[in-house]
């Protein structure tokens, strides 16, 4: 069984690939350009992938294929209607990065809520030290006890952000594609009408891309902090940057973009010099523990596979 993992460098330097000696003939490369994936996967029984789109395109060659793991619960970046046809099995990772990306959207939202950019660029740069008084208190900051968190999407991960935004004393709306038990749902226009905190943790699909656009904006409370960790098409993120520039959002947290890494024409470059902007490299599901519990399920897929099983196929029923 040959094994091919495509583009081993975005899952960190710090990951054994050895868990999946066991299984076959394991290749390892740290990235794969598009000039070189067909000759990498000419031969391959499986591939393991995480950014890198597979579609019929490059896969056409691929005539020994049986399966494709993607390191991530979002497979976006696979052509499943092609796969299906072609036999080929999908499988993804579910639940392995909830609590470090719940983290990091807590983290963003706390941080932009209480302003720590902005105190401790007041102490680095020097003016703390010379201002004679013992204590700084601007920008005035808020207690988040009483305010509203809307949680979009309410999966493993946005259900993880609302109980931990709940346990700060907030009161939590959400809108996701089914009513969940235990949480006050709304539309979503209305949710963006009277949350303090906005948050979306859905999946980057034709119903899902541009749902937060120049109109939802517009409907968000002034100085509304907003954070995505999901995919960067799900927001106009032009939208989201003039609304930073004009003050309709006080605080911005993004993890993610339409195109990855940011390129030079990206809307997000007239903002990176504000305080109330906190922008991370795709990050929120990246904590160590996320991604070797990533490459344990990964195992678990393939062995399952292997015996016939379908553990986490997202290429069934489409």
């Amino acid at each position: 069984m040959k094994i091919v993992i495509l583009d081993a460098k975005t899952l960190g330097d710090d990951i054994e690939f050895s868990v999946f000696n066991k299984l076959g003939d394991v290749s390892v490369y740290q990235t794969t350009s598009s000039l070189q994936l067909k000759d990498r996967i000419k031969d391959a029984d499986i591939i393991i992938v995480n950014k890198i789109k597979l579609n019929k395109d490059n896969l056409t060659d691929a005539k020994k294929l049986k399966l494709i793991c993607v390191t991530a619960t979002g497979y976006d970046n696979i052509d499943i209607n092609y796969c299906w046809h072609k036999g080929i099995g999908v499988c993804n990772v579910k639940g392995y990065s909830t609590d470090s990306v719940a983290q990091i959207t807590v983290s963003m939202a706390l941080s932009l809520a209480s302003h720590l950019n902005e105190f401790n660029n007041y102490v680095k740069s020097g003016k703390y030290m010379i201002s004679g008084v013992q204590n700084h208190l601007k920008p005035y900051f808020n207690e988040l006890k009483g305010k509203t968190w809307g949680v979009i999407g309410l999966g493993n991960i946005g259900q993880r952000t609302a109980d931990i935004a709940y346990a700060l004393g907030m009161k939590i709306v959400s809108n996701s594609r089914r009513y969940h038990e235990g949480y006050e749902w709304l539309e979503l226009d209305e949710l963006c009408k009277v949350a303090d905190i906005i948050s979306v943790h859905v999946p980057l699909t034709s119903q899902t891309k541009g749902m937060i656009d120049e109109k939802r904006i517009s409907l968000m409370k002034d100085g509304v902090i907003f954070i995505n960790v999901s995919r960067g098409a799900v927001a106009d993120e032009n939208a989201l940057v003039t609304a930073v520039e004009n003050g309709k959002i006080g605080g911005l947290g993004v993890d993610v973009y339409s195109v990855e890494p940011i390129t030079n024409d990206s809307p997000y470059n007239r903002i990176l010099d504000r305080s109330n902007v906190i922008l991370t490299p795709h990050m929120a599901w990246g904590a160590y523990e996320a991604r070797v519990r990533c490459m344990n399920e990964i195992v678990k897929n393939i062995e399952t596979f292997m015996m016939g099983g379908k553990r986490n196929r997202v290429d069934i029923d489409i």
